[in-house]
């Protein structure tokens, strides 16, 4: 199951010693697995432009935006004439919970319903 983390969330975890994100993984506190993640955006709204690319309310990897011609401008993305506001983050690889309580269903779920 793929999930998007935000980075404001992610900084929240790392201050609270929770959470990390080292080399391409997400680290939980206490937990040997890592999680592997890619830089992502949340797009939030559309700025100017046509949605040429109905990339808004998506999340988008940058190796997608990359392959749609778009450029991440720090919370902007501009593909075409259009561009964006959004928010950085990443997506998450964790296993799909099916009612496990482990630490990784605990994450999916909080990531689920805390966004």
């Amino acid at each position: 199951m793929k999930l998007f983390l935000p980075q404001s969330t992610l900084e929240e975890w790392a201050g609270g010693d929770k959470a990390d994100v080292q080399e391409r993984a997400l680290v939980l506190s206490g937990d040997s697995v890592e999680y592997p993640v890619e830089p992502a955006v949340h797009v939030k709204s559309l700025v100017s432009g046509p949605d040429e690319h109905h990339l808004l309310k998506k999340v988008k990897t940058d190796a997608q935006l990359a392959a749609l011609g778009a450029e991440r401008l720090a919370d902007s993305v501009v593909a075409g004439d259009s561009a964006y506001d959004v928010e950085s983050g990443y997506v998450v690889q964790v296993p799909d919970p099916g009612g496990a309580t482990t630490e990784t269903a605990l994450l999916a779920d909080y990531l689920l319903n805390k966004l």
